[in-house]
């Protein structure tokens, strides 16, 4: 399912990295569970005309190549997927759009071509926003975005459920009780990703401790290899992070170590270090927002998408043994039931408590989480 409610933030951010806020733009402080996103009335959405599927065209911008093999290619299969549910529509799309004025150019592009909907596949900000606001005739959504107004709306995965899932299964399959994370930047999107991993772990384990390095880049194989690489000599024997590539599972394997994955089934690069991955799959959502757009029926709104509807941790990889397996899916099907892991007490990385006992993080805290768990280093 995916979970739609309305926000608005009236001064989009403007981000120079994918898949997160500013670093600092996080929970309020009663306990963190509280949005500052959501403490503004929703815009009321406009009720766009219906469109002939043959009249129709989607515009797609992608924040990166669609062949990369995760992130980009997860939203293209998205895309192949709205192509084959509206043969007669037409879709475009433009690769790597930057974090610049030339995204602006690119979405006002989307808009003169005559797009009835255009998607960004990364939070970028008032470079969309202000593109949308000039074409109120256009359904606009931004991937990890801040953002609802009349006809601008975000949507995101829940990708800190299956995360907790696959962190369990580390923190039984670790004999050094210290995990490896290869991070990007140091935003809410990573924080909660590698928070996940390690809180699944330490429910299973409470020794084990997380060493998390920054590449500073989405995708990098080499600064990847450099990261996991540092993180295997340091005495980390399970692999994780948030990448668009498979280099620290290459590195995992080839130190007989063990790896999980992000965005796709990459066992191919480490069969024997493969444990599960984050898998995204936007095709059910993509599918559901252009049917609405066609019929007159989009409304603009924040969409989460939720475990086994749009993420979910992959099969299991040939090497995890089957006590492990058991033991997470275990809360697997918890989560499925409803049951959110995410319960205070949970302290920070300086041993302060930040969630109380008691307390339970929503979905849009976890969004926004911009501080790192105990037991963790090197991120925040």
């Amino acid at each position: 399912m995916t979970r739609t409610f309305p926000v608005l933030h009236k001064n989009a951010l403007i981000l120079p990295e994918r898949r997160g806020f500013l670093k600092g733009a996080g929970a309020l402080a009663a306990g963190g569970l509280l949005s500052p996103l959501a403490a503004h009335a929703a815009t009321p959405a406009l009720s766009l005309l219906p469109v002939k599927e043959e009249d129709a065209l989607v515009a797609f911008g992608h924040t990166g190549p669609i062949t990369d093999g995760g992130w980009d290619t997860a939203h293209d299969m998205g895309v192949q997927a709205v192509r084959k549910a509206f043969p007669r529509l037409r879709t475009v799309y433009v690769e790597s759009v930057p974090y610049s004025a030339d995204a602006t150019r690119i979405f006002r592009q989307f808009v003169a071509e005559g797009a009835n909907m255009v998607l960004g596949t990364s939070n970028y900000g008032d470079f969309i926003k202000d593109v949308a606001d000039r074409a109120p005739e256009v359904a606009f959504l931004e991937c990890d975005g801040t953002s609802v107004t009349s006809n601008l709306g975000w949507y995101y995965v829940t990708h800190w459920y299956p995360s907790y899932v696959i962190g369990i299964a580390a923190g039984l399959m670790t004999k050094t009780n210290r995990l490896g994370y290869v991070g990007t930047f140091p935003i809410p999107s990573v924080f909660a990703s590698a928070n996940a991993t390690l809180l699944g772990a330490q429910s299973v384990n409470p020794a084990c401790m997380m060493q998390a390095v920054s590449t500073n880049s989405w995708f990098d194989p080499q600064a990847a290899t450099q990261a996991a690489t540092a993180l295997a000599d340091s005495g980390c024997d399970f692999l994780c992070g948030i990448t668009d590539e498979p280099a620290y599972l290459r590195v995992a394997e080839s130190r007989g170590l063990k790896a999980a994955m992000w965005n796709l089934d990459m066992r191919r690069f480490g069969p024997n270090a493969y444990v599960s991955s984050v898998m995204l799959d936007f095709a059910p959502f993509y599918i559901e927002q252009v049917r609405a757009r066609l019929n007159g029926t989009w409304k603009a709104a924040g969409n989460f998408l939720t475990m086994a509807h749009g993420v979910d941790r992959d099969i299991w990889g040939q090497t995890v043994p089957e006590n492990v397996r058991t033991q997470a899916d275990a809360m697997r099907d918890r989560i499925l039931a409803g049951y959110s892991p995410f319960q205070g007490p949970i302290r920070d990385n300086n041993g302060a408590i930040r969630i109380p006992a008691g307390t339970t993080m929503n979905d849009m805290a976890i969004y926004q989480w911009d501080w790192g768990v105990q037991g963790m280093t090197g991120l925040g």
